[in-house]
């Protein structure tokens, strides 16, 4: 899996991201062995991280609660 990919199917399953302007980045942080998901609305920035097996279970369209709770959190400050 890469970066790219990854990002494409969060993209997929939150249509949120891009149409409520939030900005997704997806990269592999090596030092923690797992990916690290930036998402952005304004000036408002979270970041989370996804395990390799959950980062595997998103791309394989299963689930993605925690981001998705991210990107719920990030959606309603962004608004305040």
């Amino acid at each position: 899996m890469d970066k790219e990919d990854l990002c494409q199917k969060i993209k997929t399953i939150y249509p949120d991201i891009g149409r409520c302007g939030i900005d997704v980045d997806v990269d592999y942080d090596s030092s923690n062995d797992r990916w690290k998901v930036g998402l952005k609305r304004g000036n408002k920035f979270l970041e989370t991280f996804l395990e390799k097996g959950d980062a595997e279970l998103c791309m394989a369209g299963k689930q993605c609660v925690s981001l998705g709770l991210e990107i719920h959190q990030l959606a309603d400050n962004a608004s305040e």
